[in-house]
């Protein structure tokens, strides 16, 4: 069953909603190696991204277009570093579902590795520099194994949770290599990344939108 435009829509408007729910959490995290304003960037981002995409005419509007719109609503609405890093995620998933009118399992499972390359590309983070590549890159690789092993979608994205979850988790123990948090140096061991934690988040919408289509 493909994936279109309207459910993109339905997917941005779950990300969003998880985030909002999240927001305070990931101010807290933020707060302790941070500015103390990730939440509020990732809802706010989130939140504009929603708002963007869901009034798109689903029925004249391409993923790529959904995408685009997603990464400029991003950007405008976050200042953050992380609106430059997720603005370039999402360009990227529009260059890879460019000329689809929707999306089967494999390009949704591409769309999300171009993402992270994008994050990668633009951020310049290798894994192990406590960052949300942490989360992300072994999402990403997971969702892709499992996909080679037969599993549907849903299941390749509830292999890139759990993946997520680990890759987050691990960021505890890491000392920063990037953003704010480098300053600290041995100080920061000990706290996850909140950009590991709001990817962990919205790797969980894409699952949870996942398993919701396949029932």
């Amino acid at each position: 069953m493909a994936i279109t435009t309207r459910d993109l829509q339905l997917l941005f408007a779950l990300i969003a909603e998880e985030m909002t729910k999240n927001r305070d959490r990931l101010c807290e995290l933020d707060g302790v190696i941070g500015d103390g304003d990730h939440g509020l960037a990732m809802d706010a981002g989130c939140l504009a991204v929603a708002k963007a995409v869901g009034a798109l005419d689903s029925t004249q509007t391409a993923p790529t277009t959904v995408f685009n719109s997603a990464a400029k609503a991003f950007l405008n609405a976050v200042g953050a570093s992380s609106g430059p890093l997720y603005a370039t995620a999402f360009m990227r998933a529009g260059t890879a579902a460019k000329d689809k009118q929707a999306l089967s399992d494999d390009d949704f499972l591409s769309v999300v590795a171009a993402m992270v390359q994008g994050i990668h590309e633009r951020g310049k983070a290798e894994l192990g520099e406590k960052t949300m590549m942490d989360a992300w890159s072994p999402a990403a690789n997971a969702a892709l194994d499992a996909r080679r092993q037969g599993a549907s979608l849903s299941q390749c994205l509830a292999a890139a949770v759990q993946a997520a979850r680990e890759g987050c988790k691990a960021t505890s123990g890491m000392i920063a290599g990037k953003g704010r948090a480098a300053r600290l140096g041995d100080r920061a061991v000990g706290h996850v990344d909140p950009g590991a934690a709001s990817a962990v988040i919205m790797i969980e919408a894409m699952a949870g939108f996942a398993s919701r289509r396949d029932d």
